[in-house]
């Protein structure tokens, strides 16, 4: 019953957190990259997603399947679609 909750309440705080922020795919859109410098730009925005995602999950205290489901969520999120 734990797990459940406690995975309810990270993913609604990650939805505050990152609500704020455009998505990579955003940036990359409003800044007219393509190519090559789109890929890049993409790289570099998940490498930092995936940073501070882990952050914000060790910071949680979250650990194991509720870490994880957390910061794919957390990283999906912060790169777009």
């Amino acid at each position: 019953m734990r797990l459940p909750i406690t995975l309810i309440a990270a993913a609604l705080l990650s939805l505050q957190a990152h609500a704020a922020e455009p998505t990579c795919s955003a940036a990359a859109t409003e800044k007219k990259l393509a190519g090559a410098a789109k890929n890049s730009f993409m790289k570099k925005c998940e490498a930092d997603a995936q940073a501070k995602c882990e952050a914000a999950a060790a910071e949680k205290k979250l650990a194991g399947a509720a870490k994880n489901s957390n910061v794919k969520k957390c990283v999906g999120e912060a790169v777009g679609a």
